[in-house]
C-alpha cells in the first residue's frame, strides 16, 4: 500500500522563486495558488508563470488552485493549465454544486480534481459534490471563508462542518480530507494541537503556508509507536487466520479493522522531515 500524502504546501503563483523553494521543501504536494494569494493585477502573470513551470514534469506533484469558478478568470486558468505534463491536480475553490465539478471535468478532460468547500451551501451539499464525477479525487474545507460565511468566531463552531466533510468523503469513496491551513506560521504549538484535534475528527494530513509547518503536520499525523505495535499485531493475526476474530486481549478484529491497521503501517514507511 502506497503511503498517502500528509502535507500540501501552498505557494503564490506570481512568485516563481517562492514556488521553486516550495518544490524543494519536502512537502508531499505543492499547491500553486492563483486565487487568494495573488493580487488582481498579477493574475495574468501568475497564470503565465505557472504554465511555464508546468510545461515540464516536476520532482513532486504540483496542484494548482485556480480562480473562482463563477468568475471571469477560471476558464483562462483551466484552458492554460489542464493539459500540461507537470500538472498533477486542479483545486477548485468555493465549490457549491456538483454541476460545477462535472462542468470542469468536461472542460479539462481528465486531470484529478479537488473541491474546496468554503461556504455553508458547499458544506450542505458535501456528499453530492464528493460523488459528482470520477475525476474528483478529494474534498476539503476552506475554513477562513467558511468562518466568515457562518459568522463563527470560536474554533469549535466549525467542528460540525469538519465532520460533515469527513463523512461525505468516506461515503463517496474518497480519501480522508486534509485539514485547512493554520494561518499563524509561528504558532507551532497551536498547529500541533489543531492537528491532533483534526486527526481525532478523521482528517488525514494538512495544508501549510510555510515550510516550518511541515514537520509539525507530519509528526501529528504519523502513527505512534503504540499504534504501530497494535497495527502489526492485527495484520499478523489476519495473515494467520483470515476473517473476523478476537485477539487474546479481547479486541475484535474484522476486515475494517485490518484495513485501518494496514493504512497505519503504510504511513510509517514514509521518511520524517527533520
Amino acid at each position: 500500500m502506497t503511503a498517502p500524502p500528509l502535507t500540501w504546501l501552498y505557494a503564490p503563483g506570481d512568485r516563481p522563486r517562492v514556488v521553486a523553494k516550495a518544490l524543494a521543501a519536502g512537502a508531499d504536494v505543492v499547491v500553486v495558488d492563483l486565487e487568494d494569494a495573488v493580487a488582481p493585477d498579477r493574475k495574468d502573470y501568475a497564470r503565465e508563470a505557472t504554465a511555464e513551470l508546468l510545461a515540464d514534469p516536476q520532482p513532486v506533484p504540483v496542484h494548482v488552485r485556480v480562480n473562482a469558478l463563477d468568475g471571469p478568470l477560471a476558464a483562462a486558468d483551466l484552458g492554460a493549465l489542464a493539459a500540461l505534463p507537470g500538472l498533477s491536480g486542479l483545486r477548485l475553490p468555493k465549490v457549491t454544486s456538483p454541476e460545477q465539478v462535472t462542468a470542469v471535468a468536461a472542460a479539462t478532460g481528465g486531470p484529478p480534481l479537488y473541491a474546496l468547500l468554503e461556504t455553508a451551501l458547499g458544506v450542505e451539499r458535501a456528499y453530492p459534490i464528493a460523488a459528482a464525477h470520477p475525476a474528483l479525487r478529494g474534498i476539503a474545507l476552506g475554513e477562513a471563508d467558511l468562518r466568515a460565511d457562518l459568522g463563527v468566531h470560536g474554533d469549535a463552531g466549525l467542528d460540525w462542518s469538519r465532520s460533515r466533510v469527513v463523512v461525505a468523503a468516506r461515503a463517496a469513496g474518497l480519501a480522508p480530507p486534509s485539514q485547512t491551513v493554520h494561518p499563524d506560521t509561528r504558532d507551532l504549538e497551536g498547529l500541533a494541537a489543531s492537528c491532533a484535534h483534526g486527526r481525532a475528527l478523521g482528517f488525514l494530513g494538512r495544508a501549510a503556508i510555510h515550510p516550518r509547518q511541515l514537520p509539525i503536520i507530519e509528526r501529528a499525523y504519523l502513527p505512534t509507536e503504540r499504534e504501530l505495535e497494535e497495527a502489526e499485531t492485527i495484520v499478523k493475526a489476519a495473515s494467520v487466520q483470515p476473517g473476523a476474530q478476537a485477539l487474546p486481549d479481547g479486541r475484535f478484529v474484522d476486515a475494517a479493522v485490518v484495513a485501518t491497521a494496514r493504512r497505519t503501517l503504510s504511513l510509517a514507511r514514509r521518511p520524517v522531515l527533520s
